[in-house]
């Protein structure tokens, strides 16, 4: 592909060549001989690069950890750049995701030192570190305002003890990604030439190459990308701007405000503000939900994606200036942005709503149970009361309901106006956290099968199958008995290293979705001995193959997992925060900080572990860490179990469980 494109375009050259020989006449023709276009490209390729060889050195941890999650670490030199003569040397933070015991920088002439880590730009994934030695080469920086798409772009890494660095060659094919933190080019770009230079034809810096992702956030989000012909570069008139703060040893973190933006098109949709964190920067300073925001620091914006490209160079500390239109009027306020937002806290009524069957529309929500010691419990809230207003907003729905149960605060005593049997009641309730306990018993919602029979009806039973277009098949289980008037759970099986289960997870796992009313699908890995982060893409379409052919219930689709397999899950469900509701992990802990809890992104965890398995006290660690960011999360400790797949007392908590993930 990479060798097509640069043909196309050298024969484009060679085309012009002759057209203008054609033009200047057949002497002109003869006289100038026929320029070897590939000789001399290759020739200014190894030039560019000759002239920034000196500054890019070669990066080499020790000690630390083997993985992140699903992520190798520490298992080869990297790649680092001199920006400054006194031996200061940037690279990328995935480096040093592992959090080595010592980091050595070998120099171009072969000299080593040991080096320390400085600090970090936690916005544009990049750390700086010193070494003692003076009068090194600093490479020339390309111009921000000269980066052009199509422009000649070479990625440099210096991974093995070679004289000469090791290249890629490519081109600038996007500006401002990431929110306007990066460059982004088609060259070859892997963990081999993280931290490494991406230069242009005159021997420049453009910028320095990391993993990164629109998605995610974290050191190591965007690896995936790796060997795809999609990286990017932070320009390097971006990180000198900032040296002397890292320099100085301070860390720098994005700049938050502490909002929510209305869904919709980010590419056509107004900035509408949904949701104002409570604490926040925006909240101190009078932002309110509907405040359409109209400029930011002086730059107008019209569309949702312009507020993320505003805010993408900013970092905590920073005041911007923020006006916003309030019905007639127009607001400006200061914000000062701060690093880390209070961690926002679920709420929690305590009601089971009855789930409605295709086509009903009755206004409000049906009980369908009540959970114990809840606060709807204490309010004497009914099964089979219909809740039809909260406090003095109408509820349309369920999903209505949680909306506006999820903008209050803990201990907020919230009107329920309920109808019940015909009369109308108005009920108080205080709301509480999420518990951590799944009750030991929860009636099924029951479904029965529809008669007749659909003749179009979808696959049941047990069935294996391809995924079109992708590389990959799955196994399924869909109850006998489907019945496509009702919303399934969906319980989407990912297998551990070498061994998918596929039986014995079918087995165990049958009479449960029979019981629950759920979907069981086991994706396969493409090599059996583990997943791969490029492979999350595999699990998204699959889901949304289902969500398709069978009717979905968005509030319950699962990850389930054992051993290594939970690595992959938690990356998934943290990459895909808008299409997974649970995590149900069993013998492996979290390895990986989790990122923010999301009020408008509910996602819960079902942990379970032997308290005889070497991890168990690693499991409740990561119980700790869920709960410390105020993620609803359960901890099932199995007495005298090692590390083994959960015993069926424990299957059935996860499917309690499951089914009140649409709790509110």
């Amino acid at each position: 592909m990479r060798a097509a494109r640069m043909l196309e375009f050298r024969t484009g050259r060679v085309a012009l060549w002759l057209l203008v020989c054609l033009v200047t006449g057949p002497a002109v023709a003869q006289d100038r001989p026929v320029v070897d276009l590939e000789t001399r490209e290759e020739q200014a390729f190894k030039e560019a690069s000759a002239v920034v060889a000196p500054a890019v050195v070669r990066i080499q941890t020790v000690g630390g950890l083997d993985r992140v999650g699903r992520v190798l670490t520490g298992t080869a030199a990297t790649t680092g750049v001199v920006v400054s003569p006194d031996g200061y040397v940037i690279s990328s933070a995935f480096n040093f995701v592992s959090r080595p015991a010592s980091v050595l920088v070998t120099l171009s002439d072969g000299r080593r030192f040991p080096a320390k880590i400085v600090a970090n730009d936690r916005a544009k994934m990049v750390t700086l570190l010193k070494i003692e030695a003076a009068g090194l080469a600093v490479p020339k920086m390309a111009p921000r305002d000269g980066f052009r798409v199509g422009q000649w772009a070479i990625a440099m890494g210096r991974t093995y003890e070679s004289p000469l660095p090791n290249l890629s060659v490519g081109i600038i094919s996007a500006l401002n990604r990431i929110w306007g933190r990066a460059v982004q080019t088609d060259a070859k770009i892997s963990p081999a030439n993280y931290g490494g230079p991406l230069v242009d034809i005159q021997g420049r810096v453009i910028g320095v190459l990391v993993p990164l992702s629109q998605r995610q956030a974290g050191r190591t989000a965007g690896v995936e990308w790796y060997d795809s012909g999609i990286g990017f570069a932070i320009p390097m008139a971006d990180i000198l701007a900032t040296l002397p703060r890292l320099k100085g040893g301070e860390d720098l973190l994005p700049g938050l405000m502490g909002i929510t933006l209305k869904a919709g098109d980010v590419y056509a949709s107004a900035a509408v503000i949904d949701r104002v964190r409570f604490n926040s920067p925006a909240e101190k300073a009078g932002l309110q939900p509907g405040d359409v925001i109209a400029s930011v620091d002086g730059q107008a914006i019209k569309r949702l994606v312009q507020v993320r490209h505003a805010l993408g160079n900013k970092y905590a500390g920073e005041t911007i200036t923020v006006l916003v239109k309030r019905g007639e009027k127009s607001v400006e306020q200061k914000i000062a942005l701060t690093g880390k937002l209070e961690p926002y806290t679920p709420t929690f009524l305590g009601l089971l709503p009855v789930r409605k069957k295709q086509g009903e529309t009755t206004e409000g929500v049906t009980v369908r149970g009540i959970l114990p010691e809840s606060p709807a419990s204490k309010a004497m809230i009914l099964p089979g009361d219909r809740v039809v207003q909260l406090d003095d907003k109408a509820v349309a729905d369920a999903a209505g309901l949680f909306d506006a149960i999820s903008r209050r605060r803990v201990g907020d005593e919230v009107k329920v106006h309920v109808d019940r049997e015909g009369a109308k009641r108005t009920l108080t309730a205080k709301l509480a956290v999420v518990p951590s306990a799944v009750p030991v018993v929860l009636e099924s919602d029951v479904i029965v099968a529809p008669n007749p029979k659909p003749a179009d009806l979808p696959k049941t039973g047990r069935f294996n199958q391809d995924l079109e277009g992708h590389d990959h098949s799955f196994w399924a289980y869909v109850p006998e008995s489907y019945n496509p008037a009702h919303g399934y759970g969906l319980v989407v099986w990912i297998h551990p290293g070498s061994d998918t289960m596929e039986a014995d997870i079918h087995d165990l796992w049958k009479p449960i979705c029979d019981e629950r009313g759920l979907i069981l699908v086991g994706p396969r890995a493409k090599n059996i001995a583990g997943w791969s982060l490029n492979e999350a893409g595999f699990i998204e379409a699959l889901v949304q193959e289902m969500q398709q052919k069978y009717r979905i219930d968005s509030q319950r689709i699962v990850l389930h997992s054992y051993s290594d397999g939970c690595r992959f899950s938690f990356h998934l469900a943290f990459k895909y925060r808008s299409l997974f509701r649970g995590v149900a992990a069993s013998s492996e802990p979290l390895k990986v900080a989790p990122p923010e809890n999301r009020p408008d992104l509910r996602l819960q965890f079902f942990l379970s572990c032997g308290d005889k398995d070497n991890l168990h006290r690693l499991v409740q660690r990561t119980r700790a860490r869920l709960a410390a960011m105020k993620f609803p999360v359960v901890l099932t400790t199995v007495p005298g179990e090692g590390h083994s797949y959960p015993p069926i007392p424990v299957l059935e908590a996860i499917a309690r469980w499951i089914d009140m993930l649409d709790r509110i």
